[in-house]
């Protein structure tokens, strides 16, 4: 994209593109992606399936150890709304499996925590 600035033109950079590979679309179909959901490859490609592009494949390879959602995005360099699209992509295609963060009911409590501290600290 060119942008006019003072009579010369400069590269904008990349601003279509994310929104292009996601072909528009905002939301994944199917699953709501949390920030700190862990997701690990559950197929080792792809292949040449009908719709996967170059970046579900570079997903699949980033994944294959369990990555949060917020890392993928970041290691990626795209951004997180398009990462989630192409989550659900790979999800909907039974080529990711994701793993929720646990509820505040399976944390240890503050009191517990506090324990443990003063047992380290006695050490």
């Amino acid at each position: 994209m060119i942008v006019a600035d003072g009579g010369a033109y400069e590269e904008s950079g990349p601003v279509v593109r994310p929104y292009a590979m996601v072909r528009g679309r905002t939301r994944s179909e199917g699953y709501s992606f949390d920030l700190v959901a862990f997701v690990v490859a559950a197929v080792e490609t792809v292949g040449d399936r009908v719709g996967m592009q170059p970046e579900h494949r570079a997903i699949l390879k980033l994944c294959h150890v369990p990555r949060p959602v917020g890392e993928v995005a970041a290691r990626m360099n795209l951004p997180v709304g398009v990462v989630r699209v192409l989550l659900g992509d790979l999800f909907a295609a039974r080529a990711i499996r994701v793993r929720e963060p646990d509820g505040p009911d399976t944390r240890p409590s503050i009191r517990m925590i506090e324990e443990v501290l003063e047992g380290l600290r006695a050490l």
